[in-house]
């Protein structure tokens, strides 16, 4: 494999313009980059991936670190200023804090995001601290024991409670908590996951049922429609009023004299596509400028076949100009969705 990474400024022809940016025909400006640093994950959950796990792929085909260096490097230079890193797991991913410090340090970013199952943040904290992380997004379905076990085939939730209180006490300003919602299966919880909010300044996120998994779950009649939740909400929970938040939270409430939000996330009903701004880039180094696109265009190879750092910027550009103008249009596209989240980035 040919070692043609720049990871500190690039030189002669291969500087990218300051001016560049990312845009598409529907006149979207894309400046946040969703990375995916691995495919392997310590959880099963029911949605995301069979219990048996999925077929990974060999480990020389996934991004390097060097490789990852480049493309936040790069991204940075094309108006990226915001960076989640997803997985899989990604903090399975021993380098995370080295990752994250290079995006804030040498690619000035201040807006990275780590989206986690929290299992092993007692771990990281104090090193995703110091590297500068600003938020993190904890993926919990459910606050009973038992049901966390059979959402996620696993024991852990004390692990996962514990380690939210660990975020609260540190330095990391941003505290999300994500809720994948499935009527019949956990959404009587849904007053007590607003009651986190009460006294804890996080904001719970109920997320629609994603059409990525192995058997097909949400075609059983889980499926809990977005709208349907803000209905739940305002006929259930008294004192909610409208407030802002992020983009990505279509829906955002506050209960009057709670200190936290609860935000629904209508990522199926795909309310959000003409506010789009994010690029996704998968572990294997696969550019996705949708979701829901079966069109994706590879980093990984351009990258080891000695590509210049304007002919990367090229290909991302001309990607995301043809970018369809919703999710539908993406997914009426010829060709086959990836499985499982875990193989797009959380």
């Amino acid at each position: 494999m040919k070692n043609n990474l720049h990871i500190s400024a690039p030189r002669g022809s291969d500087i990218l313009r300051p001016s560049s940016k990312i845009v598409d025909q529907h006149d979207r400006t894309f400046d946040y980059l969703r990375l995916a640093v691995n495919e392997k994950c310590n959880l099963r959950c029911i949605y995301c991936m069979p219990e048996e796990g999925i077929g990974l792929l060999k480990e020389d085909l996934y991004l390097s670190q060097l490789e990852i260096k480049r493309i936040l490097y790069l991204f940075s230079q094309m108006g990226i200023s915001k960076i989640r890193f997803t997985g899989g797991e990604p903090l399975l991913r021993k380098d995370i804090p080295e990752l994250i410090s290079y995006a804030k340090n040498q690619c000035e970013i201040d807006k990275i995001y780590l989206t986690t199952n929290g299992i092993l943040l007692n771990k990281y904290i104090k090193e995703l601290e110091s590297a500068g992380l600003a938020g993190i997004n904890i993926s919990l379905d459910s606050l009973i024991p038992e049901r966390f076990k059979k959402i996620t085939r696993r024991n852990k939730l004390d692990q996962v409670l514990n380690n939210i209180e660990l975020v609260q006490d540190s330095n990391i300003s941003s505290l999300k908590i994500n809720v994948v919602f499935m009527r019949g299966f956990n959404d009587d919880e849904l007053l007590n996951f607003v009651q986190m909010t009460k006294t804890n300044k996080l904001t719970v996120r109920f997320i629609e049922l994603m059409p990525f998994d192995a058997h097909q779950i949400w075609k059983t009649g889980k499926f809990y429609k977005s709208e349907d939740i803000v209905r739940d909400l305002k006929n259930q929970v008294k004192g909610l009023q409208p407030v802002t938040g992020s983009n990505t939270e279509h829906y955002i409430f506050q209960v009057d004299g709670y200190l936290g939000k609860v935000a629904v996330i209508p990522s199926y009903s795909r309310n959000l596509c003409t506010n789009c701004n994010r690029v996704r880039v998968t572990a294997d180094g696969s550019l996705k400028n949708c979701l829901y696109s079966k069109e994706e265009k590879s980093l990984r190879d351009e990258i080891r076949k000695g590509a210049s750092d304007q002919e990367l910027k090229d290909l991302v550009c001309n990607s995301f100009f043809a970018k369809h103008k919703d999710g539908w249009e993406a997914q009426r596209v010829e060709g086959n969705l990836r499985k499982s989240m875990t193989q797009i980035g959380g």
